[in-house]
């Protein structure tokens, strides 16, 4: 049977995808280099940016904490100081990283239902101006909202801040000029909304911050900028890359292109929750956040209040039918996620719908809300 990914990543990739993973392949091949070139490129086109204007695309082995892991500890100068916006679990996975560097930061706090706002970012930023950079998630995978990014960013640059964004479940599946968004470090990584398979993440820098992380890394293997001019140099990593993500992620963005680019892929997600969004409705499922603020990435449902449910019970029925969901990953609620992205379609979603409501009849749930 095959099983679809409704999950914020790893997500259900193509069969053309997966297929470009077949013929094993040297570091050191023209086919791997050039791949890794015009991979590196096509990422800074879909940031609208490019290396004439200034920005650089560098790739970082591992997840997409490594890639997020390596800007922080990289770009944070031992002079500096951190301002970390945090409103879910991905926020506070910086704040960690932050402490174990033992980075000079700073941290405000919103609830995980509520959007990181301008206003009080501002009004930090008058009262710190210690601050040298500002991180940020976009799309907080914790619940599945959107921080209003392009206003946070509008206030960075009035204030003179590097702004760095955690563009890890959105980018690839939401439109997104770093220019116009303020944006000089944006982190996602290749098994999000590019639909490629796990194994690495990617920095888009803007080139005059980036210079100035040389000789300033914690980390050897996460030192930004040694990884960008080793590529620079040579196109070679300075570590065993992952050669076969790299080529399935090769194949998938020309696969975003052939579906008619991030608008395109946008408009297909979007139609997704709006399946899931009308059919869980439909059954009495009640969303965990206000519509305003709720992305089209992943969505949260709160449980069943029926004294029937229980979740493990729940997800590996909806798991033997071929539809793989998350658990919840809340602290003020009981909640499931469900993710709208990746290699399924209107269809799948409408499936899955009809999977949840076979469940809820076999466990004789009834009260939903």
């Amino acid at each position: 049977m095959k099983k679809l990914l409704f999950t914020p990543g790893p997500l259900s990739t193509s069969r053309t995808v997966k297929e470009a993973m077949l013929e094993d392949m040297g570091s050191r091949d023209h086919a791997f280099v050039n791949a890794v070139k015009e991979t590196r490129n096509e990422l800074l086109k879909l940031a609208h940016v490019s290396q004439a204007e200034g920005y650089e695309c560098v790739i970082v082995q591992g997840s997409g904490t490594f890639g997020v892991e390596s800007v922080i500890s990289s770009v944070v100068g031992k002079k500096d100081v951190l301002l970390i916006l945090v409103n879910g679990a991905y926020g506070e996975r910086i704040v960690k990283m932050a402490s174990i560097h033992q980075l000079n930061h700073l941290v405000l706090r919103f609830d995980e239902d509520e959007i990181v706002t301008p206003g009080a970012t501002a009004d930090f930023l008058k009262d710190h101006p210690e601050i040298t950079q500002v991180a940020c998630i976009h799309s907080e995978t914790t619940t599945g909202l959107f921080n209003p990014i392009t206003e946070i960013g509008a206030v960075c640059k009035k204030h003179q801040k590097v702004f760095i964004v955690d563009a890890m479940s959105s980018f690839g599946g939401v439109s997104m000029d770093m220019k116009e968004m303020s944006i000089d470090f944006l982190v996602s990584s290749s098994n999000k909304c590019i639909e490629g398979v796990p194994g690495f993440a990617f920095a888009i820098c803007k080139k005059t911050e980036l210079e100035k992380a040389k000789g300033q890394a914690r980390s050897l293997s996460l030192d930004l900028y040694e990884q960008w001019r080793g590529l620079e140099t040579n196109g070679q990593f300075r570590f065993t890359p992952p050669t076969l993500s790299l080529m399935a992620f090769h194949q998938a963005l020309k696969e975003l292109e052939e579906e008619g680019g991030i608008e395109a892929r946008e408009k297909r997600y979007q139609a997704n929750k709006k399946n899931l969004d009308d059919g869980m409705a439909a059954l009495g499922f009640k969303q965990y956040l206000r519509p305003e603020i709720q992305g089209h990435i992943i969505t949260s449902f709160l449980y069943p209040t029926d004294r029937n449910f229980n979740f493990e019970e729940f997800y590996q029925k909806l798991n033997s039918r071929g539809f793989i969901i998350y658990p919840g990953k809340l602290s003020k609620a009981d909640a499931f996620r469900i993710g709208n992205i990746g290699q399924i379609f209107p269809e799948d979603v409408i499936n899955l719908v009809k999977a949840v409501k076979e469940v809820l009849e076999e466990e004789k749930i009834v009260e939903i809300a």
